[in-house]
Parts: C-alpha cells; structure tokens; sequence
C-alpha cells in the first residue's frame, strides 16, 4: 500500500466520525504533521492534485446520495417486481443496487480525496505563514 493510499484510507475513516470538516481537517493535520516531511507533503499534495474531481465527478462527489437516488429506487422496484413474480425484477435490482451502491462509493472516495488535499493545502499555508512571521521578526 502507497503512503497516499494510506492517508486516503485515514480521510475515509475520517469522514466516518460526526464531526466538522474543519475538526476532521485538524485531527489529519496533526498525523500528518507527525508522520509526514514538507517534501513528502509536498509529492502527496501534487499527487492528488491530479486525482481531484472535475466536472461531472465534481458533482457526484458533492451530491453522491441525489445522484445515487435514482438507482436506489430501480432497485427498490425491481426487488417489488421480483416479489410479484417477475423474473426480470430481480434483474432490476441487482443492476440499480449495484450501480447505486458503486456510486455511493465513488463519491465517497473522491470525498476523502478532497479532504486530504484539503489538510495539505491547509498544512502548506501555515507552515509559510509561520515561515513569514519568522522573517518580520
């Protein structure tokens, strides 16, 4: 496993606790401010940069549960088919589950993707905001 597979699977575990983004930006701000140099920030950030949604993915990564909504339902009518005897109804709800369920997911990791570039933007700021204090004094 990468090092930035690794801090991805930290933001997702993040993203699990009820918090706000910023607290959940501060408790991956200190593990990374211990485990991690400037330059490895500075790879994992350029690193993700190029990982960060555009565009429709964007979109999905903001609204994944609305985008996702649809399928949930094919699936919930396909299920309801498929107890009516249907056959093609439990085509249905393999295929909508399946496919809300894999976009649940993807949003879900773009999300921790963002954080993540989000707290090492963030450490980056400060670091040059500290850095700039320093040199006025």
């Amino acid at each position: 496993m990468t090092p930035l597979q690794q801090w991805l699977r930290r933001a997702e575990d993040e993203l699990t606790q009820y918090s706000t983004p910023a607290r959940k930006r501060e408790k991956l701000r200190r593990a990374i401010g211990l485990a991690v140099n400037r330059e490895e920030q500075a790879a994992l950030k350029e690193e993700l940069q190029g990982l960060l949604a555009t565009g429709f993915s964007r979109y999905v990564e903001e609204n994944r549960q609305t985008v996702a909504l649809p399928f949930w339902g094919i699936g919930g009518l396909g299920l309801l088919e498929g107890f009516l005897g249907q056959p093609w109804g439990w085509l249905g709800a393999v295929v909508g589950m399946t496919a809300a369920f894999g976009i649940q997911r993807w949003g879900w990791k773009m999300q921790a993707q963002r954080l993540l570039w989000q707290t090492l933007a963030e450490i980056q700021e400060r670091t040059s905001q500290g850095s700039l204090e320093k040199l006025e004094k």
